[in-house]
């Protein structure tokens, strides 16, 4: 049976010449990076090489660049590293809260992160979406006050694609924290913190540090047809961040643990895979797949709402909602006919709520329950959306028809 991957949000297969890249340091050239040995060395050189290609990805330096196992560990150690690197440093006899501001719409890794921390010491402000699913800046501008250390704000939704005003945020602080600086007034009110989850983001936009203003950005290898259990942590020279895990000294001490050096090398082939061109190339082929498929239900199957605008999404995305269905029957058909898509984010499959993003989006529980999210990427092709399309329509009509919540 032809098998169908229109999951991509979720995980991307490892690209070829990722794996071949990968293969020497699984066989011959095994070595301990730590170890001083020419083993080792070879191995070290392997990292060496992937962090120089992350770095100019990125625009940034080598020794910005933090090898961990994926994007939920780059996030938490973003966030609590930071602002438990804060506290340290405060002044005893003068503690008072911390304030950070988020989104709405964040991946459960960066919530999660702010239960941890210290009750009494953090408040946290949610700024809500606005119906397209994306951030108004001015909003996140207004929300900052004195005490504010951390701005978190994800590049791209990971379950409707939506990118995030993440450049103009980024201008906005380092605007306040230079008049900060110049202000002696305002000595006492610290400096604010840009972080961005870019996991969505790296295989479509443009992740220049520089140009987007922050101080913190996270990714994975499995996002960008690299392999699993190897992400990325960018923090930029100054930023204070502290380890949460003990161990030996690896990665500036930041991150402690035998350096995972195949999907470090995989991770960083899988970088100097997206040079500018391929990546506009690769984005202009996935979006004229997506508007196709988009079409071809618009025009043969009634009653969907189209809950992202692709104008203001990556070109991957398509996330809909079929009236009077189950998103999870759906899901589940098409899976019987080899083709594999989503009904929200993978990391919580198992959670039958409705998703955080759509309620934040104001859409209502039963339509974020009839939905369901197509990702696609880069070898994806005509025939399989011909294909969807084609067995999509009678799935649909099939639950309908059983359907008491669908009169029609």
């Amino acid at each position: 049976m032809q098998r169908i991957y229109l999951d991509h949000s979720a995980t991307t297969p490892i690209d070829k010449k990722v794996l071949k890249t990968m293969l020497p340091y699984l066989q011959d050239k095994f070595g301990n990076p730590s170890s001083i040995h020419q083993i080792g060395r070879e191995a070290m050189d392997g990292v060496n090489t992937a962090r120089a290609q992350v770095a100019s990805f990125l625009n940034s330096k080598p020794d910005e660049i933090v090898f961990t196992s994926g994007s939920t560990e780059s996030n938490n150690l973003a966030i609590k590293g930071l602002v438990e690197s804060l506290l340290q440093r405060q002044d005893l006899n003068s503690r008072h809260l911390f304030h950070i501001i988020t989104s709405t719409i964040e991946h459960h890794a960066v919530l999660e992160s702010y239960k941890e921390l210290k009750e009494g010491r953090i408040e946290v402000t949610y700024i809500p979406v606005q119906q397209n699913g994306v951030v108004d800046y001015k909003k996140v501008k207004n929300a900052i006050r004195d005490n504010t250390v951390l701005v978190s704000i994800m590049y791209v939704n990971n379950e409707v694609g939506a990118i995030q005003p993440i450049s103009e945020i980024g201008r906005i602080i380092k605007k306040i924290n230079k008049d900060k600086a110049k202000n002696k007034n305002t000595n006492h009110s610290p400096k604010i913190y840009f972080h961005t989850d870019a996991t969505q983001a790296v295989n479509f936009l443009d992740c220049d540090t520089q140009k987007l203003n922050v101080d913190l950005l996270s990714f994975s290898g499995h996002k960008i047809y690299g392999p699993k259990g190897v992400g990325v942590l960018f923090v930029k020279d100054g930023t204070p961040i502290v380890s949460l895990q003990k161990g030996g000294h690896q990665e500036n001490n930041l991150r402690s643990g035998t350096l995972n050096v195949p999907g470090i090398v995989g991770l960083g082939q899988a970088i100097a895979l997206l040079e500018k061109s391929v990546v506009a190339k690769n984005n202009k082929k996935i979006g004229k797949l997506r508007d196709m498929l988009i079409a071809g239900i618009q025009k043969n199957i009634p009653d969907c709402v189209f809950n992202i605008d692709t104008q203001i999404a990556v070109p991957s995305h398509a996330h809909i909602s079929f009236l009077g269905t189950e998103g999870e029957s759906i899901l589940l058909a098409l899976d019987a006919y080899g083709i594999a898509v989503s009904t929200g984010s993978a990391c919580s499959a198992k959670d039958l709520q409705a998703s955080h993003v759509l309620l934040a989006m104001d859409i209502n529980k039963e339509k974020a329950h009839n939905s369901i999210r197509f990702s696609l990427g880069k070898n994806n092709t005509t025939e399989e959306v011909k294909k969807v399309l084609k067995v999509l329509p009678p799935i649909v009509q099939r639950f309908r028809k059983i359907s008491p919540l669908y009169n029609k």
